[in-house]
């Protein structure tokens, strides 16, 4: 691909999307430990299920702004009249189910923090803390067991693909092609 910076970056990433070449760039690999970025990354990763994640990354600001910038308790909070709110928001990806499942995850996001004393310790736990480096990957052992324990707790929308995903994107799995000026 032509770089007009000259950087050699991940295939996946487009270089004529300004937003995805700086989030390939700024955030993804890089480890996160904020419970609130963590939650704004599941929730969109969830979303992005069936679809691709340059089409949910081009509504992430139009999904900060319908989902009160991913404030936990708001979301928590919502009635059957913001889901149908956000069901007629032509910025977001309207899908009821995805939405449903988004206040509902929020919840058990809630339940998790407490149990954990937070997402961040929780996530992470499942690496001892550690980043997992590798590549080629659209799921993993981690990823099922994961997924397989989120859907136990009752969230939607966490299958072990979207969990991978999910990952690589908080940094907990890193995957940067060996090419890519980022690479490790």
């Amino acid at each position: 691909m032509d770089w007009k910076d000259g950087k050699i970056r991940c295939r996946w990433a487009n270089p004529k999307n300004e937003t995805y070449v700086r989030y390939h760039d700024e955030e993804w690999g890089v480890p996160s430990y904020d419970d609130h970025h963590l939650f704004e990354m599941l929730m969109l990763e969830s979303f992005q299920a069936g679809l691709s994640w340059e089409c949910v990354l081009n509504k992430r600001e139009a999904f900060r702004e319908a989902f009160d910038n991913f404030d936990l308790e708001k979301v928590c909070a919502y009635t059957q009249e913001d889901e149908a709110r956000l069901k007629e928001d032509p910025g977001i990806i309207r899908n009821r189910l995805k939405i449903r499942a988004a206040v509902n995850n929020a919840r058990i996001f809630r339940k998790i923090q407490k149990e954990y004393q937070s997402f961040s310790n929780y996530i992470w736990h499942w690496t001892n803390g550690q980043v997992i480096y590798e590549q080629g990957k659209t799921s993993s052992e981690l990823s099922d067991r994961v997924s397989e324990d989120l859907k136990k707790r009752g969230m939607k929308f966490v299958g072990t693909t979207i969990l991978y995903s999910y990952m690589q994107a908080v940094g907990i799995i890193y995957s940067h092609d060996d090419a890519c000026f980022l690479a490790h």
